[in-house]
């Protein structure tokens, strides 16, 4: 995650364990006047539901209301982390361990900027990663994205691409923020994003 992404999540982290789910991590990405801010979040032993999306989404939007952590206009996701979940701490490698995982970096190992291969270990904050015969030490904060690769075959949809788009979309809910100030309004929509692996979600925008 980025700095200001870490500092984010540090802020919302709470609150979303206070309704007895993970704040997996954060991303925060800047656009001219406006950005987004995706949440993905976890439940201990269930599926996240679009329920529980659309509870984090009112939740942390009180908080960042009153918090006023991003100044510009932006709009909030919460999602949850689909099978093709991804990775933003050292312990969530750790926790994903023997798995396939597809990496970003912000600096090239070995020439290489994109790497795709299987977790091996975790010492510290380097990540060693199986690619091809070669175990690849990674800094953690070289990695600039992680997903897990789902295994298709074993979860039966080998040769099934509705099947898998569908699989690795997750859960979510939006809505759009302009900062603090203004008199709030607010209507609710079906969000049928292809993108999504075809969920229907809810969508809460929020005029400040």
């Amino acid at each position: 995650m980025s700095d200001r992404a870490t500092e984010i999540a540090a802020l919302l982290a709470p609150t979303v364990a206070s309704m007895q789910l993970e704040l997996l991590g954060v991303e925060f990405a800047p656009s001219g006047a406006h950005a987004l801010l995706r949440l993905y979040i976890d439940a201990p032993a269930r599926a996240v539901t679009v329920d529980d999306c659309e509870a984090v989404s009112r939740e942390v939007s009180a908080v960042l209301d009153v918090e006023d952590p991003i100044a510009s206009h932006y709009t909030l996701e919460v999602s949850s982390p689909g099978i093709d979940r991804p990775l933003f701490t050292a312990a969530q490698f750790a926790r994903h361990a023997g798995e396939q995982v597809k990496l970003a970096l912000h600096v090239p190992v070995g020439g290489r900027r994109r790497v795709q291969g299987v977790i091996l270990a975790v010492d510290g904050d380097d990540i060693v990663v199986r690619v091809s015969e070669e175990a690849l030490k990674l800094q953690h904060g070289n990695i600039d994205k992680a997903r897990l690769v789902p295994d298709w075959a074993a979860l039966g949809l080998g040769g099934n691409a509705a099947g898998r788009g569908k699989a690795a979309g997750g859960r979510r809910a939006d809505g759009n923020h302009q900062g603090r100030g203004g008199k709030p309004g607010r209507k609710t929509k079906r969000n049928d994003d292809p993108h999504n692996g075809g969920h229907d979600g809810h969508a809460t925008e929020h005029e400040r």
